[in-house]
């Protein structure tokens, strides 16, 4: 409809926009402090249920909603166990040199997981045809 290109965000990208500029677990703080995201049992009416409604909670410093709990979100990237030798530019990492690219790579936390799980470098992995109520995706797009 918009005549433009969409695709899942790489890792990096993903991080980058989670954490909206700062250095700690959660954009708003190391410590879980008051209800900012969908997550466990920890405060809100949807937490340990079901998903939250969109912009239920206030944005990041970049204006993003929902980077952080309510639903995990599939990323680009192949399963790697780690970092060694992936992209230096924030693409995503596709090639299968040491990883899995039957397996996708999952971010964010969800409306399920208890707090220590909800965080900036959370990353889980899962089959490409997993499907879940945990888990959902998010849209990039490059500029023109």
């Amino acid at each position: 409809e918009t005549g433009k290109a969409y695709r899942l965000p790489s890792e990096a990208e993903w991080e980058y926009a989670c954490r909206a500029g700062t250095t700690t677990i959660r954009w708003w703080g190391d410590e879980v402090g008051e209800v900012r995201a969908n997550f466990g049992n920890w405060g809100n009416e949807w937490g340990g249920k079901q998903t939250s409604l969109v912009d239920a909670f206030a944005a990041n410093p970049f204006g993003l909603s929902d980077m952080l709990g309510n639903v995990h979100e599939w990323m680009q990237d192949c399963s790697h166990d780690d970092y060694e030798g992936a992209p230096a530019d924030g693409s995503a990492w596709l090639e299968a040199s040491r990883g899995d690219c039957g397996r996708r790579v999952i971010r964010g936390g969800s409306w399920f997981d208890r707090p220590w799980l909800v965080r900036s470098a959370n990353r889980l992995r899962h089959t490409l045809n997993h499907r879940s109520g945990l888990i959902g995706f998010r849209l990039a797009q490059d500029r023109d």
